[in-house]
């Protein structure tokens, strides 16, 4: 799973947790972003700063780890760059990659979108606030365009954002119970967000 996780909050940890649970996963592996091409210009703290809370977000939970490939690349970084590089380092394994179905609109937009299904699996995170049928005609659509398999996993709504954890936190508003608390410790002891 990656994403900028700027900062990782309960929806990232919940989404990872359901897609191990209804794809049947071994573990789920956070991968926060280097420089996301597409959040260019956009405010995000330091690389180190973003994995070490998603170490922290992570930590008592057996079935998920945090990588560090896209920050140790440097430059941007491309999904499909990591998760060819994840299936060359691990060729007995199948890899799944979890996101959004809001990501399932824009995957054309993407950086080679075909190496990417030639990689790994999608799993898409269908929330109720979006059409199943847009979905699914979106998903054929790609998987003949480019190949590859996409599962849609039917997912539970939860309406929060790593900006509204970011604008709440500015504002001095409590966020507890939108971030893991060792996360919010995080960020207070290093005076992220602020």
């Amino acid at each position: 799973m990656g994403g900028t996780f700027n900062p990782v909050h309960m929806g990232h940890l919940l989404l990872a947790e359901w897609a191990r649970v209804e794809a049947g996963l071994d573990e789920v592996w956070l991968i926060p972003s280097g420089i996301s091409y597409k959040k260019a210009g956009q405010e995000i703290a330091p690389a180190r700063h973003r994995l070490r809370m998603a170490e922290l977000a992570v930590q008592g939970n057996k079935y998920f780890k945090c990588l560090d490939l896209e920050i140790k690349r440097g430059g941007y970084t491309y999904s499909y760059e990591t998760m060819e590089e994840l299936a060359a380092a691990y060729p007995e394994d199948k890899f799944f990659f979890i996101l959004g179905a809001d990501c399932l609109f824009t995957l054309e937009t993407w950086k080679y979108p075909g190496r990417l299904l030639g990689c790994c699996k999608l799993a898409v995170a269908v929330r109720d606030d979006t059409p199943m049928e847009a979905l699914k005609e979106k998903k054929a659509q790609l998987e003949q365009r480019f190949g590859g398999e996409i599962l849609l996993l039917p997912f539970v709504r939860l309406s929060v954002s790593a900006t509204q954890v970011r604008e709440r936190i500015r504002q001095g508003k409590s966020v507890r119970y939108m971030i893991p608390d060792s996360v919010l410790a995080y960020i207070e002891e290093k005076g992220l967000y602020r």
